[in-house]
Formats: structure tokens, C-alpha cells, sequence
């Protein structure tokens, strides 16, 4: 079974003042997805990222509340995380092996950080990692627009660091 994993879908992140590429497209993969996965009882989880108290992102800020255009339905397990690798310094990997995952579905922001990472870090972990192709962004840089950042990451991520699947061809 492979449970959903949402990273930092955050109010600073998303509604800041770089806004995310094609983000009202993640954002309907993303319910789209939460929707099968609750159908199929498969288990959600959602990461927020936070940093020390007295930091605009302390684990209170608005900044790192999740956004609320988000179907969230209150079975969801909501973390907090310090690095941009999900699995480090949280209980996520006990939590999934908890609940019968053997893989995770990774998706949300931002694409060369968090989501990066972490599906290095669930292939290195045993779990069966699957990157949902059109469901992570981040921002254009200086050096790439956010579009060529995605797809470099699809390509370069896909084969030995996970699965690479489109949405509307994955199934919980």
C-alpha cells in the first residue's frame, strides 16, 4: 500500500510574493489525489515546514500554515519538519510502517528542495518512492524558470531515486 505524502503546501510558500508555477493546476491534482486516496483508505500525510521560534516561519506563523484551498477532512496526519528531507529528524518513516505503507506517493513544493530530498531519502529508507510527475512546483530562479526545474528534476529523479507517474495514471 502507498500512502500520500503532501510537502509544504504553506501560505508563504504558496501564496507569497513568487508565486509557484502552474500552482491552480497543482493545487486540483492535489484534491484530485486526496480524493483517491481517501477512496481507496489509503493514508495522507501532509508536512509542514517550520524553523525556530522568532523565525517568520515558527511552527505558529500564518506562513506556515497549509493553504486552504487544500480538501482537507481532518484524517489527514499533519507534521511538522525542520530539513528539507521529510523523513529526517520526524517519525514519518515509523508512522508510515505504522500504518502497513511499504511506499509513498510525493508531491507539493517545493521541486529542488523538499520534494527532492525526500524522494532520495524514501528510495534509501525501503520504501517504494513515486513521484506524481504534475503534482510538485516551486518558482522561477535566476538561473531556470520553474517549468524547466520540474521537468529536469521528473527526468533526473526518475529510474534510480523513484517512480515517475502522472496523476491521472496513478492508482492507491
Amino acid at each position: 500500500m502507498h500512502a500520500l505524502l503532501i510537502l509544504d503546501m504553506q501560505v508563504g510558500l504558496f501564496h507569497g510574493s513568487d508565486k509557484p508555477w502552474a500552482g491552480e493546476a497543482l493545487l486540483n491534482t492535489l484534491n484530485g489525489l486526496l480524493i483517491k486516496a481517501r477512496e481507496a483508505g489509503a493514508p495522507i500525510f501532509l508536512a509542514r515546514h517550520v524553523g525556530p521560534p522568532g523565525s517568520p516561519i515558527e511552527p505558529a506563523s500564518p506562513l506556515t500554515q497549509l493553504v486552504q484551498e487544500l480538501r482537507l477532512e481532518g484524517d489527514e496526519v499533519i507534521f511538522e519538519k525542520r530539513r528539507p528531507n521529510a523523513f529526517a529528524m520526524t517519525d514519518l518513516g515509523n508512522r508510515l510502517t505504522a500504518c502497513g505503507a511499504d511506499g509513498v506517493v510525493i508531491t507539493g513544493m517545493k521541486t529542488q528542495y523538499c520534494v527532492d530530498s525526500t524522494c532520495r531519502a524514501a528510495r534509501d529508507l525501503g520504501f517504494d518512492a513515486v513521484l506524481i510527475a504534475d503534482g510538485h512546483t516551486c518558482i522561477d530562479t535566476p538561473e531556470l524558470a520553474a517549468e524547466m526545474i520540474i521537468a529536469h528534476h521528473n527526468a533526473t529523479l526518475a529510474g534510480p531515486f523513484c517512480r515517475v507517474v502522472y496523476a491521472q495514471e496513478w492508482s492507491f
